[in-house]
């Protein structure tokens, strides 16, 4: 059997590709190793046989795949970041991670560890994937060739005993401040409504207008005026049994009946101002206009603001909501859709087909990658990280496959298109082809690495274990307290910070879990992408260094 995996190549890939996925979907109190459980099945098969490996291509195109297709998604959320407090937070992460580098470097020296080994367990004790394959790129370039191999399987072995104290050492952190400080999830949530955060799910109210003074200003200038979150729809006007739709520029009045789309504590304020609720119910008469979910599918809508694309001007119709993977958002009109986006159109009936053709509404569409610009973005990447970076004291490093890719993606993402080019990959595609890439990764530099790793394991690995175990807590619980106790971070955006410091998805599901509203994924997508660039850099420093 050894033999035959030895002699095919695909079929040990695939084999062990199949027992990682599955083994990463079992929890264990609510967590999972997710793909990451693909590396250790790839451990456990390379730990076989010396001469069982996988094609080193293999794991550098998994590698580049995952990276840039993490940026895409980051890119808009990862310069927003920095408006308000994203500063703060970033600052924060970049302080903690400097300070889990020296830590890093200082078990290194006491505990005489060889520098590609502290490397890869500054990787593993934060679980940064892209982190680990910077300094595989690295030693590539500088290890003598005689040597190459075993030096290789030094920073995949310290990442792999180090990752799973990564990953439980930081939601115990969080499960142990959180009840030291007896924290309330719920009273945070109320005390951040001005971030914006949808805390609910988004309804559909008919409001009876009983207040004059609401005449004197138009649906914009109110909404602005009392910092309203919410998008007005159908407007029913006093003693007509006719509807039109709410512009920006329209005006209310006494006794009409208006629909209100938003957050239930959003509306309640609007209920407050306007009037009273009505038990008419405007959003349940499809007689004169109709309400349509469209797949965004064509190319020339996608990367455009929703005020550029003049749905109003064209169809005398609007966009109430705009709903991304598993998100809804409401839709505004500096919102740029995104191909795979579904938009919830509010128009006349027989205009839905011309509106459906305008925005495309083709699956089958959305199943196609323009290879164009994947490719031209994923070259840039490239050639990005080939250009060699100059530090203080004459050493220089280069991004890679891992940072070029990535600072490339995030622009790309941020900008959604270029002319006819749009960057931005579907919803559903981007995910498949980052799993996809993870995967291919994770099995490559498992199985590579598998024999070495549990030698190394016997003959020592516990002093590792615990340096790595160190790492993590130390820079988990020093993160919290500075954040929460010195900074006055609420502890359900703190715990998105967290986890974004550390790259780990676990560590946000937990957080999302335990505060029960979404300001968790607001801090995970604020320091995300500058986290792991510092990584990335911090890595390979470590590895110059030592």
């Amino acid at each position: 059997m050894i033999q035959l995996l030895i002699d095919n190549p695909l079929l040990l890939l695939v084999i062990v590709s199949a027992i990682g996925y599955s083994l990463g979907q079992i929890k264990i109190k609510g967590s999972s190793l997710g793909v990451a459980a693909v590396l250790f099945v790839g451990l456990a098969f390379g730990a076989l046989h010396p001469d069982l490996e996988l094609p080193e291509f293999i794991s550098l195109l998994g590698l580049v795949v995952f990276i840039y297709t993490v940026g895409l998604t980051s890119g808009a959320g990862f310069f927003a970041s920095f408006r308000r407090k994203g500063l703060r937070d970033n600052l924060l992460v970049l302080l903690m991670l400097s300070l889990a580098a020296t830590l890093a470097a200082g078990l290194a020296l006491l505990l005489e560890l060889p520098g590609p080994l502290v490397a890869g367990l500054f990787a593993g004790s934060l679980t940064n994937t892209p982190a680990l394959a910077g300094v595989l790129e690295r030693l590539r370039e500088v290890a003598p060739p005689g040597e190459l191999e075993q030096l290789l399987n030094l920073p995949v072995v310290g990442y792999s005993i180090a990752y799973p104290v990564g990953v439980v050492g930081v939601i115990l952190a969080i499960f142990a401040m959180q009840r030291l400080w007896r924290v309330d999830y719920q009273k945070e949530a109320q005390n951040l409504r001005d971030l914006g955060v949808v805390s609910a799910q988004l309804q559909n109210q008919t409001i009876l207008v009983t207040r004059p003074e609401v005449e004197r200003e138009t649906v914009q200038e109110l909404s602005q005026k009392n910092g309203w979150d919410v998008l007005f729809g159908r407007i029913r006007p006093t003693q007509n049994s006719h509807t039109f739709l709410a512009g920006a520029q329209t005006r209310l009045h006494t006794g009409d009946l208006v629909s209100v789309i938003g957050t239930p504590e959003d509306l309640e304020q609007v209920i407050g101002y306007l009037g009273q609720p009505s038990d008419i119910q405007l959003g349940l008469d499809r007689s004169e206009y109709d309400i349509r979910r469209i797949f965004v599918s064509d190319p020339r809508v996608a990367g455009h603001r929703l005020k550029d694309l003049n749905i109003m001007q064209q169809f005398g119709a609007i966009v109430t909501r705009v709903r991304r993977g598993d998100v809804e958002l409401l839709a505004h009109g500096d919102t740029v859709l995104e191909l795979g986006d579904r938009v919830r159109v509010l128009a006349k009936p027989e205009d839905i087909p011309t509106i459906s053709k305008f925005f495309g509404d083709s699956y089958r569409a959305l199943s196609e990658i323009n290879l164009l610009s994947l490719s031209l973005g994923v070259a840039l990447g490239l050639l990005l990280g080939l250009v060699p970076i100059p530090l203080p004291g004459g050493i220089t490093f280069q991004l890679g496959l891992a940072g070029g890719p990535l600072i490339v993606a995030l622009i790309l993402g941020k900008l959604g298109r270029s002319g006819p080019l749009v960057w931005q990959l579907p919803y559903s595609i981007n995910l498949a082809l980052r799993q996809l890439g993870l995967v291919l990764f994770f099995a490559t530099v498992g199985v590579r690495s598998g024999y070495a790793f549990f030698n190394t394991l016997i003959q020592g690995g516990g002093l590792i274990f615990m340096a790595g175990a160190a790492i993590t807590c130390f820079t988990a619980l020093v993160t919290l307290w500075i954040g929460y106790k010195a900074l006055g971070i609420p502890m359900s955006l703190l715990g998105g910070i967290v986890a974004g410091a550390h790259t780990q998805p676990a560590v946000l599901s937990y957080s999302l879990e335990q505060s029960g509203n979404d300001l968790p994924n607001i801090g995970y997508a604020t320091v995300f992408p500058i986290a792991t660039i510092a990584k990335i850099l911090f890595a390979q420093l470590l590895l110059a260094i030592l």
